[in-house]
């Protein structure tokens, strides 16, 4: 099971998401896409929170507004992180999740500890978790199945970019062929370049 939330303090709203358990936690780091944003409470236990950005955007263009919502829900779903003040909450790129075999189910490692962002949480603030908590919705989603459908969507669009690409390069030669040729034919076609009989040439002329 999944849970979903939305936070709409913008619009367009985004989606925010995260696992019922550590078990449902692994799935999502297995089928994250390359537009999620993944939130834990540092150094403690917590849930696995993920922030689902528009294509195009990243870690960079996450809104304030939109931070503080992720690091609200996160913090309201651990178990000591909940009941404390002035804590961190750590975020970073999906692709930056780091997961080898001995790791215990649900743990994970950083591939950059470069790319791990941190923010404050003073406390929590009720006005934003309960507005969050209404938007909750409980899913069962197929997550390879979606991971799958994004990745060939994706392969799809750059396909369609490619050829657009080969296309134009293509009608770009052309152009610039016919544009010699014209070139050319204009340079023959010039009062100086042109020869008559009167040059002294008589094709008439046998002997």
């Amino acid at each position: 099971m999944v849970f979903y939330f939305t936070s709409a303090v913008l619009d367009p709203a985004y989606t925010i998401y995260m696992g019922k358990d550590k078990y449902e936690n692994e799935d999502l780091i297995k089928y994250g896409w390359p537009e999620d944003i993944w939130f834990h409470v540092d150094k403690l236990s917590s849930a696995h929170v993920y922030l689902r950005l528009p294509k195009g955007q990243t870690i960079n263009d996450i809104p304030p507004e939109v931070l503080i919502d992720c690091a609200q829900l996160v913090k309201n779903n651990s178990i000591q992180g909940c009941k404390m003040n002035n804590i961190s909450v750590v975020y970073t790129p999906w692709a930056n999740l780091k997961k080898t075999g001995d790791m215990d189910v649900g743990q994970i490692g950083f591939h950059r500890q470069k790319d791990v962002k941190t923010v404050a949480v003073e406390k929590k603030i009720n006005e934003i978790v309960n507005r969050l908590e209404k938007t909750k919705a409980e899913r069962y989603p197929d997550l390879a199945a979606e991971k799958e459908s994004r990745d060939t969507e994706e392969r799809n669009e750059k396909k369609a970019l490619l050829n657009s690409g080969r296309s134009k390069l293509k009608t770009f030669v052309t152009r610039i062929f016919v544009l010699s040729v014209l070139a050319n034919y204009s340079s023959l076609m010039k009062t100086e370049n042109m020869k008559s009989n009167q040059d002294g040439y008589d094709s008439d002329d046998f002997m």
